[in-house]
């Protein structure tokens, strides 16, 4: 039988020393006890996945609004996929897979329904009001909005977590980092795998869908270098491939490509940069963390190409004016009369201003939650 115990010494034992350790944990804003079989970061990972927040998920958009079609990534099957990646490259550099699991399945938990164009809106009508930010909202999610635990709000995650939250950085990802994560000091390695695990996750999939929808084609993405690469590593291994399982594959390269330069450029930034614990990580000042410079020049051609081609193609930017104006109408319907707000809801006017309590309404919400409750407010057909 293995116990917290055992876990915590196979960690000193197989993790480096610059790796986050169990032991180490700055702890949990709420003591209590901690479980005689899991560690930390196990229990942290275990309660994200039971939380309400984790489920929504399912129903909210990436790219394409959930009802176009089952075929496309969620935000819960993007988060599983990061998850895969983030432990991948986790366990090559010898760092605490459990703690980069739990940041990576908490890394989307305060995304509003309908992706970037949810936040967007949320982002305007919240500008006077304290704004809106998804990582900032998902702290809100586990520290609050959660309620599961008699004894506190939230989910009482570790600090380690919450901070991974908070400095959760990519090229959609950029929050105010509070000043109780400590602002100025560089995330944990962990943290960092989960940020580049994300973009990986983002783009390749994105490619996938994109190229199911139609909405870019093969002929675009042969003029990137690194699909061009990908397609010829594919063909000399495999010269003839039905094309569907063809594409599978390419995109499957472009996935394993990218892995292993990160985790050799990581080693690389590691070694040179003399870092030996995590307290050498949260001084440097770069990330430790990145792609070789020339891989980075080839995912910013592959992301140029997808802004252009996909992000703004008309039928997305359709799906995201519709998505901005469902949101907005709701809110100002809810503003002008909170009355409407479930009664659960209404409660915390008092407490966090009226403002924020329909923020965090709308915030909680599914594509498809939404999208009844506006048919529900302004289809007089309709049944209320």
């Amino acid at each position: 039988m293995i116990t917290r115990k055992d876990i915590e010494k196979r960690e000193c034992a197989l993790l480096a020393t610059y790796a986050m350790h169990s032991t180490d944990t700055k702890g949990r804003k709420h003591p209590e006890p901690e479980p005689e079989y899991r560690s930390v970061y196990q229990r942290d990972r275990d309660r994200i996945i039971h939380s309400t927040a984790f489920r929504r998920l399912e129903y909210k958009t990436q790219v394409f609004v959930n009802h176009e079609g089952d075929y496309y990534r969620t935000r819960l099957t993007h988060t599983m996929e990061v998850s895969q990646i983030s432990r991948s490259i986790a366990r090559t550099l010898s760092l605490n897979e459990d703690l980069v699991e739990a940041i990576a399945l908490s890394h989307d938990i305060g995304h509003p329904p309908f992706g970037h164009a949810g936040e967007e809106s949320l982002r305007m009508l919240m500008k006077d009001s304290g704004g809106f930010d998804h990582n900032l909202q998902g702290l809100r999610v586990v520290e609050e909005l959660e309620q599961r635990y008699p004894d506190f709000p939230g989910l009482n995650l570790t600090w380690e977590v919450r901070e991974g939250i908070n400095k959760h950085t990519t090229m959609f990802d950029r929050a105010e980092r509070l000043k109780e994560f400590e602002p100025d000091s560089s995330p944990t390695l962990e943290t960092q795998v989960v940020d580049a695990a994300d973009e990986i996750a983002y783009d390749n999939h994105d490619i996938d869908d994109g190229l199911m929808s139609g909405l870019i084609d093969e002929k675009g993405l042969l003029e990137l270098k690194l699909w061009k690469d990908a397609a010829r590593f594919v063909k000399k291994g495999r010269p003839v491939l039905p094309d569907k399982i063809r594409k599978y594959q390419i995109i499957r390269r472009l996935i394993d490509a990218q892995i292993e330069n990160l985790v050799h450029a990581a080693d690389k930034n590691i070694k040179s940069s003399g870092i030996k614990s995590v307290a050498d990580v949260r001084k440097h000042k770069k990330r430790l963390v990145s792609f070789s410079e020339d891989m980075q020049k080839k995912r910013t051609e592959l992301r140029q190409f997808l802004m252009k081609n996909l992000y703004r193609n008309f039928r997305v930017m359709r799906m995201s004016d519709k998505a901005r104006r469902f949101i907005g109408e709701l809110f100002n319907v809810y503003l002008e009369k909170p009355e409407q707000l479930p009664p659960s809801d209404q409660k915390k006017i008092s407490r966090t201003g009226r403002h924020r309590a329909i923020c965090d309404y709308i915030a909680g919400m599914t594509d498809r939650y939404a999208l009844d409750e506006y048919k529900k407010l302004f289809d007089p057909y309709e049944r209320v």
